[in-house]
């Protein structure tokens, strides 16, 4: 008989970037183990040095980074890591984005344009992942860039079921925000068991984050509104369709987002505009200047423990939300 068995057990191991180590700490401990000891260093001219403090060789390593800003830095920080698990012969590679930088570029919409978020599922795979995981990737189609199992988490029964608590299901109208979000609202109105409503907007193709038009389609007068996206960057877009849902008589305007980038203006325009609550999960840190009294924060931890336990176990991820 040639060869030799291992008596081992597999072992997971949790990795975390600098970007929001909060998010990790709460998974870590759904989880019931702690975060590996990582020495992190930045060089004088912005390169980024790791070490792990512990072995990792055989390990099945998840490596949870969000995509923040910085963006570029938090990819490239969570790249390295990644190459650093490859080379010390981590037994499989887990890349857990809550949210994928670069995921609104997935596809050209004129002629010589990249498509980014392809570039970086394609970085991911050459650093040396074997898998990816993420929350509410912009579209579907996304889990085709990475050549490799992808695990699509929602984040729509913990965003719902807060809402539903707050409003009675027969008030409720589910309202995208643009056609692009049709199939989410769509799985939201069966969850509620609401009515749809879609905001067709026109965009100006020269400026970046600009809406020239909102036309409603569905009955909106009188609903509690729930306006739903997978983010709010600067707040325009989501400001200026509760002003159209408002103008057609709707009664009270919920937003719901799975990652709360809150760029720039985004904090004063939502908390200054008619909405009556804006609701978000963890993906992303929110630091104190961008918070306000309207914003609702829900952890996606248990969520994300629960499918990093799933894949462990090789059990069914899709099991989570079926």
């Amino acid at each position: 008989m040639t060869g030799m068995k291992a008596t081992g057990q597999k072992q997971l191991m949790l990795f975390s970037g600098r970007t929001h180590p909060a998010l990790a700490e709460e998974v870590a401990k759904e989880l019931g183990i702690e975060v590996v000891p990582t020495r992190f260093d930045t060089f004088a001219n912005g390169e980024i040095f790791m070490r792990y403090l512990e072995s990792v060789r055989g390990s099945d390593a998840f490596v949870i980074q969000s995509h923040a800003d910085p963006v570029n830095e938090s990819i490239m920080e969570q790249l390295i890591m990644v190459d650093a698990l490859k080379r010390a012969s981590a037994k499989r590679i887990t890349v857990v984005t809550p949210i994928l930088g670069y995921a609104r570029q997935d596809k050209k919409h004129r002629g010589r344009e990249p498509i980014s978020s392809r570039l970086v599922t394609d970085l991911f795979r050459t650093a040396g992942a074997d898998r990816m995981m993420a929350v509410d990737l912009h579209t579907d189609q996304i889990q085709g860039f990475f050549d490799g199992p992808v695990d699509h988490l929602f984040a729509l029964p913990i965003l719902a079921d807060h809402v539903a608590h707050q409003v009675e299901h027969s008030e409720i109208t589910v309202v995208s925000p643009d056609a692009g979000r049709v199939r989410t609202a769509d799985r939201w109105a069966d969850r509620l068991g609401a009515p749809l409503a879609i905001i067709h907007k026109r965009r100006d193709p020269d400026v970046a984050n600009q809406v020239k038009v909102h036309e409603v389609v569905g009955e909106v007068k009188g609903r509690v509104c729930v306006l739903v996206d997978d983010m709010i960057d600067t707040g325009g877009t989501i400001v200026k369709a509760s002003e159209a849902l408002f103008e057609q008589g709707a009664k009270k305007v919920i937003v719901a987002a799975t990652h709360g980038v809150l760029s720039g203006p985004a904090a004063e325009r939502l908390q200054n505009s008619r909405i009556s609550e804006v609701v978000i999960t963890n993906t992303l840190p929110v630091p104190q200047e961008r918070s306000f009294d309207k914003l609702t924060q829900l952890s996606i931890a248990p969520l994300v423990a629960r499918a990093i336990s799933e894949v462990f176990t090789d059990g069914s991820v899709t099991s989570l939300f079926e």
